[in-house]
């Protein structure tokens, strides 16, 4: 989750938390219509936020709880662009935490699947029966041994909860609206070779990319559908050996445990914390708590309470505010940089590669799906320049999308998005260009020319080999 440091790549009779009302955002329209609930900003607007750093505003983004139909701009471009390929990058949706808070009583939730139990989502019954057929289903190993769906009625640490599943079958519906019923971009009859899939080896990331799949395309055929495993969460494959990705690794650690010592609000908070369950202020911190209290916070439970008294909201809201200022430290001293620019940039160079296939006709593959983590996003999001990006919320969304100009039939084009914003223009690669190309959209050859070239120089080693970038210093 966000508070933790990014990990190297190797392989919560007294009620402490008010009700639903705290979570609550005041509701404000825009100018432009669009209401301040929206959770499809990445970049601050001062007629819809909040005007300084609200903790419980940014909370409610993260968790993302599932409500009407957002509205996206995937797949807008004039009319005489055709649309050749996607592809999906996910963030798991709302998971179980992964740590729990010592001596103090496990979150109470469900994680099996009920027709009858908020968030809802009309085919999450028809979900459910589809993945009961899947037994058989041909994956690459380890993941034939995972469960296709989440099903325990105390979730199991980590696990995917119903809030998860909706999250990804909203996404599922939503893109199938968008590409397959605008722009048919899958015809009724598609082969296997025009979907590529691949998940990292945790049920919660090959469940919500079957949970976004089923939302894509209802009821496919088992037979058709190939998940590949990939063991790092940065999706790196052969190319995870990188010293100098550690390097900076390191750097950004140190400067994440810096900033933690300045913080003497944080580390009263974390000393209050600690006397409430009874054990030693470090081993607390070793907790991590808050994971387990976002997901008190999401579900709207109780934070954790002893005979000593009880976690609160305040305590909540100390962490969640460092947690912005750390970001935010974060983007000015540039130290995570070199780690993203290193460390995103395998799966951007399969991806490049994928795209080329496809704008050169070498590939029937047309949609390609990437289920993964919070620390698989933010790297490729920090890599392309997208430095006013909030962190991943649960079941985020990052869409690299190819066109084809009809009138110029060998020009291509891209365009990018976020959470269904269209953030193309914010990336490195095609921020000045807007001037210069009166089209909505960036050239294909500025990403790959990013990719394969400036990314490995904005590291300042003189390299535009990724092997030697990350065989030697110089940020």
């Amino acid at each position: 989750m966000q508070p933790r440091s990014v990990p190297p790549v190797t392989a919560r009779v007294v009620t402490c938390v008010p009700s639903l009302a705290v979570h609550l955002i005041p509701v404000s329209v825009a100018k432009n219509g669009v209401s301040s609930k929206s959770r499809k900003r990445i970049m601050p607007d001062p007629v819809t936020e909040p005007p300084g750093m609200d903790p419980l505003y940014e909370a409610l983004l993260y968790c993302n709880i599932p409500s009407v139909a957002e509205r996206s701009m995937e797949g807008h471009a004039p009319h005489h662009f055709k649309l050749v390929s996607v592809h999906v990058f996910i963030r798991h949706g709302d998971r179980y935490p992964l740590y729990v808070i010592p001596k103090t009583k496990r979150p109470e939730i469900d994680c099996t699947l009920v027709a009858n139990r908020k968030p809802y989502h009309p085919k999450l019954e028809a979900f459910v029966s589809h993945m009961s057929k899947g037994s058989g289903a041909s994956f690459e190993s380890p993941l034939h041994s995972l469960p296709l769906f989440p099903n325990h009625p105390l979730c199991e640490m980590g696990e995917l909860t119903q809030t998860g599943v909706v999250q990804h079958l909203q996404n599922g519906q939503l893109l199938r609206d968008i590409y397959l019923k605008k722009h048919q971009l899958l015809p009724s009859d598609w082969s296997p070779d025009q979907l590529y899939l691949e998940t990292t080896g945790k049920s919660r990331t090959l469940q919500s990319g079957l949970a976004l799949l089923y939302g894509f395309l209802p009821d496919f055929d088992w037979k058709k559908v190939y998940f590949r495993h990939q063991p790092s969460a940065l999706f790196c494959s052969g190319s995870c050996y990188c010293p100098m990705r550690n390097h900076y690794l390191e750097k950004e650690q140190r400067r994440q445990y810096l900033l933690r010592l300045k913080n003497s609000q944080l580390e009263r908070a974390y000393g209050e914390m600690a006397k409430v369950v009874d054990i030693p202020t470090k081993q607390l911190r070793a907790a991590n708590p808050i994971d387990s209290l976002l997901c008190h916070f999401c579900h709207n439970l109780s934070f954790p309470c002893t005979g000593n008294g009880c976690i609160d909201m305040e305590h909540f809201k100390v962490i969640k505010t460092h947690q912005m200022e750390d970001e935010r430290e974060r983007r000015e001293k540039k130290l995570y940089l070199g780690y993203a620019l290193l460390g995103a940039h395998p799966i951007l160079n399969q991806t490049v590669g994928r795209m080329l296939r496809a704008a050169e006709g070498r590939s029937e593959e047309v949609f390609a799906l990437y289920s993964a983590h919070d620390v698989t996003l933010s790297p490729v999001l920090s890599a392309l320049g997208l430095t006013e990006a909030r962190f991943p919320r649960f079941a985020a969304r990052l869409i690299f999308e190819l066109w084809q100009d009809r009138d110029e039939p060998r020009e291509h084009a891209v365009r990018v998005l976020y959470n269904g914003v269209d953030v193309t223009f914010h990336t490195s690669f095609c921020q000045d260009h807007r001037r210069r190309w009166p089209k909505p959209m960036c050239p294909l050859d500025n990403l790959v020319r990013f990719v394969r070239r400036d990314m490995l120089v904005a590291l300042g080693s003189g390299s535009t080999n990724y092997y030697d970038a990350c065989h030697r210093k110089g940020f």
